[in-house]
């Protein structure tokens, strides 16, 4: 009986306590908490790193692109000897990859 009167006079005190400890619980560990921020952000770092890869990728393809639609001979010339293998009965060919 004591005890829920003095849950009666101390109601503010707990109704803090609770929202405190809820409030709390949530920053950290919530779905927008600070652990999961904290994966977005690595996240966030990998998708970076891999657009900067793939626009890499890009623009080389471009250049390569550039160079065939300009007849550069030299491209082709190598494009030719390493897509068929190509060689004259002089030259010595070899792989270095």
């Amino acid at each position: 009986m004591r005890l829920i009167e003095s849950f009666k006079n101390k109601k503010f005190i707990l109704i803090n306590i609770f929202l405190t400890l809820y409030v709390g619980i949530n920053l950290i560990g919530g779905e927008r908490g600070l652990i999961s921020f904290f994966e977005k952000k690595k996240i966030y770092g990998e998708l970076v790193n891999k657009d900067k890869i793939l626009t890499n990728k890009i623009v080389d393809l471009e250049h390569k692109i550039s160079l065939v639609k300009k007849n550069d001979l030299d491209y082709l010339d190598m494009l030719y000897r390493e897509k068929f293998r190509y060689g004259t009965k002089d030259e010595i060919v070899i792989k270095l990859k």
